[in-house]
């Protein structure tokens, strides 16, 4: 299971669940418009894979009632301080995560409601001044706006019963230790306020109309009831609750308290320097022997020292200057061809035990070079003959024998930075004329780029799965991210399990 969505202006987020295989290679493929000059003396590889490339990984779980059980065990006396809080907090993470994705798509849809109910309104105007609407695109937009709306206020009742209910839950059994209720406090204040921020989200986009009356009353009631449960409880200062920016940078150190317990570290190292410095050596020992054989037979042609000698001298050592370095560079580049330029390890946030590494790549290729699947995918045409492509690697090992107890899974998180990008695009905007209700209007608008993300994921003993997707982006942001192509998998029954909140 693979997604590709917009995290802000700049970022992608790729995001996987790894299942209990032990062996995943992941493939990102990034074509980038050659109009933009990007090449690998503009951004280096190594410059791009550390400031563009970021992975997190976390303990992931699809028995949805396993971390609530712990953490009333742990309560009650049965475990530990140290495993309720990790019990807890992969619960508060794993509803977090599904609450982001289930409001996000609820937030596109709503976007589309909107538009299709402006380009009714439009028609409308048209009629009423007279004009000849198009009345079966008219008949199409309507019919087709009543089934997305029907559609909306279904998944926005689910949403409400779901986050209503996994809320409850947490709060049925509250610790009486005090050691355990500082944890149960924070997170339970995160839940409510973050609960409440993405319904008011929803809230602001939903569109205008009478049909969404009652549900947009649901949605405020459920927030006004988040809103007096922090305030009854007395989470959070009043001077902090007037202030929206000590409320947020407050929410978000409690989201990073939610997430270390579950969240493996990990360490990256740079491979290959031991070798590095062996090509550095035998590179100048293998010129070194050819300058000393000049040089004797240099002194062995002209006699003496004289100032034939010491020319040539000068241009021997000229020469060593000039191929020790084409030398060590052709000698590194054939040692390390198709060989992982950086190891990630990982380890437990509890125990420090290692359970996994990870060999990664990345560089520069060329389109004639990319093998048969990925150039089907692409579906390359002469008008991107000249794309630049980005290919970054994984191949990953993990030891779930070494996870917590009842955690065989981990979800994968990639955020990519496409921010060094921005800096190659133009930043002019030119402007559109169109005639419209025969006066001609002048619209501003700003150049637009096509990038192609391609993403492969291989598991031990199973089909390779391939997508392509469409990242619309501009100098200020990224516009838009639309999926295109998928092969290796069933698109629908993992476009439906990729929506779907955990049930608890």
């Amino acid at each position: 299971m693979i997604t590709v969505e917009r995290k802000d202006s700049f970022h992608l987020k790729v995001s996987r669940v790894l299942q209990e295989e032990t062996s995943h290679r992941l493939d990102l493929f990034l074509f980038v418009p050659g109009e933009l000059g990007l090449n690998e003396h503009v951004i280096s590889e190594d410059a791009f894979y550390y400031s563009a490339i970021h992975v997190k990984r976390t303990y992931y779980s699809d028995k949805h009632h396993l971390p609530l059980v712990l953490s009333r065990l742990a309560s009650r006396g049965r475990l530990s301080t140290e495993q309720y809080r990790l019990s807890l907090s992969l619960y508060a993470y794993q509803y977090v995560v599904a609450l982001e994705r289930a409001t996000q798509t609820l937030l596109d849809t709503a976007r589309r409601v909107q538009q299709a109910e402006s380009h009714a309104e439009t028609n409308e105007r048209v009629e009423t001044q007279g004009g000849e609407p198009n009345n079966e695109a008219g008949a199409d937009s309507a019919a087709q706006e009543r089934i997305v709306a029907a559609g909306l206020q279904e998944r926005l009742e689910e949403l409400c019963e779901l986050a209503q209910g996994i809320l409850r839950r947490l709060r049925r059994n509250q610790p009486s230790e005090e050691s355990l209720h500082k944890y149960y406090a924070n997170i339970d204040n995160y839940l409510s306020w973050f609960t409440e921020q993405r319904l008011l989200a929803l809230v602001a986009y939903l569109p205008r109309g009478r049909d969404y009356r009652t549900i947009r009353e649901r949605l405020l009631e459920i927030c006004l009831a988040e809103s007096e449960h922090r305030e009854q409880a007395e989470y959070n200062a009043s001077r902090v609750v007037r202030d929206p920016t000590r409320m947020s940078n407050k929410m978000r150190l409690l989201r990073r308290l939610i997430e270390y317990p579950v969240t493996l570290k990990q360490q990256t190292q740079e491979l290959g320097g031991a070798e590095q410095k062996a090509v550095k050596g035998l590179a100048t020992g293998v010129v070194m022997i050819f300058v000393s054989l000049g040089l004797l037979q240099a002194r062995d042609t002209v006699g003496n020292v004289t100032a034939l000698f010491v020319l040539a001298m000068a241009v021997l050592y000229a020469m060593r200057e000039v191929f020790k370095d084409d030398l060590r560079n052709t000698l590194w580049r054939w040692l390390r061809k198709g060989r992982p330029k950086w190891r990630r390890q990982y380890f437990d946030a509890t125990s420090n035990k290692p359970v996994g590494r990870q060999l990664e790549w990345f560089d520069y290729k060329r389109f004639g070079k990319l093998d048969e699947q990925i150039k089907r995918v692409r579906q390359r045409n002469v008008a991107q003959r000249e794309e630049v492509v980005l290919h970054y690697r994984s191949s990953s090992r993990m030891s779930p024998t070494r996870f917590l107890s009842g955690y065989e899974k981990t979800r994968e998180t990639l955020s990519l930075d496409l921010s060094q990008l921005t800096r190659l695009m133009d930043k002019g905007s030119h402007r559109v004329y169109r005639l419209k209700e025969g006066q001609v209007s002048r619209e501003s608008v700003e150049k637009r780029h096509l990038l192609n993300l391609v993403v492969r994921e291989e598991v031990a003993n199973a089909e390779p799965i391939l997508q392509r997707w469409k990242i619309v982006m501009s100098r200020s942001r990224i516009v838009d991210v639309v999926k295109v192509h998928q092969e290796g998998g069933k698109l629908e029954e993992r476009e439906e399990g990729q929506a779907e909140p955990p049930v608890v």
